[in-house]
């Protein structure tokens, strides 16, 4: 028999009851959501502190970090997916009061943490080698090597991470997220100063202190939630620690069975991103310029759609848990609204706005700068066209995702990012000689077919049997 899972004080708004109104799931959905978009927002600023003090040792520096990431990102986020599976796994269960299911999911979650660390460790600390097989410059090649041989010790903290975050979250605790994410950029910020340039009686590290900073961070934010779970008596009763190396092999192959797909098909979203900075290298610097501002403007929007997502996967999780398809309906749609009402305002900024927006990147009174303003203005008058497809398609992604369906919607994202929308960008930018903006427009398409699907299939769940345990 299930233990059943009694609600903490001031938990109300996180437990909406099967037959509560929308507007009572608006305000639980926001509430859950608000300080995770701002986590978001804030989590973007770690690899910005990075950039921008790499950038003051100089370009070699700046060029060698970004080589570094570029090789380590990809293999850390589809990590983030898989072990990401914890946070509709736990809000299931939450719904279903099953306090064992709980503490089996966060812990088989921590054993995939390990277990990705294990076997990803080898591969990442042979990097030089690896450049070196791919043509890289072999002095930048040593530099990055020497930051990911720290770095690389950051996997299991920033895993591990991603567990104690989606627990909390299943629990509509999202404040202390906030917190401690705050808490990891400040420190970042200024780890990285003493430990990059030698202030405050420190060495000067350079590149290896800018990778010590990051892996400290991680370490301290992933020691900041573990002390959180383990001691706060909403959580202790889960005695996550207790027995913790006993195996619970079907919980385990459960997270990798769900949450392989949904790696997958983040890693398919930020390869196309990739493909088109590649293809816009082929264009000219001016077009690499204006593309990267374009993005990080779309990337600045995007944390909202998706911290609303996050939420919608905890909400339809929960709904889904407790065997209740009306609820499932509500919190769906309810992050959808939300999602696409934000991306309306974006939307509206950018093609209103763009000329303003990326003069805070570029110094308009030089002359050189001219032309890359330009085109990052007409790249983000077509961001902002698609910012409501991309804002749906990432909130449907997730709220499927609170059903556990993750490996149709993997192979939709594909076909409309690697069959659909680079092929398109391809044939506009180089064919039909529409350039920067053909490409631009390309992605726009990809992000719409898998925006059509998602929000299909959401819509279709109960004739799809997406929703049987809650029918």
């Amino acid at each position: 028999m299930n233990e059943h899972i009694t609600a903490a004080p001031g938990a109300a708004a996180s437990s909406v009851p099967a037959d509560s109104g929308w507007w009572d799931e608006l305000r639980a959905t926001f509430t859950l959501a608000w300080p995770l978009v701002i986590a978001q927002l804030a989590g973007t600023a770690l690899t910005m502190t990075d950039v921008i003090m790499l950038g003051w040792l100089g370009p070699s520096y700046l060029a060698a970090g970004t080589l570094a990431t570029t090789f380590l990102m990809p293999f850390l986020v589809g990590s983030m997916g898989i072990v990401g599976a914890v946070a509709p796994l736990v809000a299931q269960a939450r719904g279903a009061h099953d306090i064992k299911a709980v503490r089996r999911i966060v812990r088989q979650g921590c054993w995939a943490a390990i277990a990705l660390t294990v076997c990803l460790t080898p591969i990442l600390w042979q990097i030089r080698p690896i450049f070196a097989l791919l043509g890289q410059d072999a002095d930048l090649s040593i530099m990055a090597e020497q930051y990911i041989h720290i770095a690389v010790w950051m996997l299991f903290p920033a895993l591990g991470l991603v567990a104690f975050r989606s627990l909390l979250s299943a629990f509509a605790n999202t404040r202390i997220i906030l917190l401690v994410t705050v808490g990891g950029v400040v420190c970042n910020a200024l780890v990285n100063y003493a430990l990059i340039f030698g202030n405050f009686g420190f060495p000067r590290l350079e590149l290896r202190g800018a990778a010590l900073a990051t892996l400290l961070t991680n370490l301290a934010m992933f020691t900041a939630l573990a002390a959180y779970v383990l001691r706060h008596r909403r959580y202790r009763r889960f005695h996550l620690l207790v027995r913790f190396w006993k195996p619970d092999w079907s919980r385990f192959a459960q997270i990798f069975r769900i949450g392989t797909p949904i790696g997958l098909t983040l890693l398919s979203e930020v390869g196309l991103f990739t493909a088109a900075a590649l293809l816009m290298g082929q264009l000219g610097t001016d077009e690499v310029a204006a593309h990267a501002i374009a993005l990080q403007c779309a990337s600045m929007a995007f944390m909202v759609p998706l911290g609303l997502g996050t939420a919608a996967t905890v909400r339809v999780g929960l709904a889904y848990g407790r065997n209740d398809p009306q609820g499932i309906r509500r919190a769906g749609w309810t992050a959808f609204a939300l999602g696409t009402g934000f991306m309306a305002l974006s939307c509206i900024a950018f093609l209103t706005l763009a000329p303003v927006i990326v003069r805070l990147f570029l110094d308009p009174s030089h002359a050189e700068n001219a032309n890359a303003l330009a085109l990052a203005a007409s790249f983000l008058m077509v961001a902002g066209v698609f910012q409501l497809v991309d804002g749906a398609q990432v909130v449907a992604a997730h709220a499927l995702r609170g059903l556990s369906d993750t490996k149709i919607p993997m192979v939709l994202a594909f076909i409309g990012y690697w069959a659909l929308g680079l092929p398109v960008a391809y044939v506009l930018g180089f064919i039909l000689g529409w350039r920067g903006i053909g490409i631009w427009t390309g992605l726009a398409v990809g992000l719409a077919f898998v925006a059509l699907v998602l929000v299909t299939r959401f819509a279709l769940r109960e004739r799809l049997g997406l929703v049987s345990r809650a029918l």
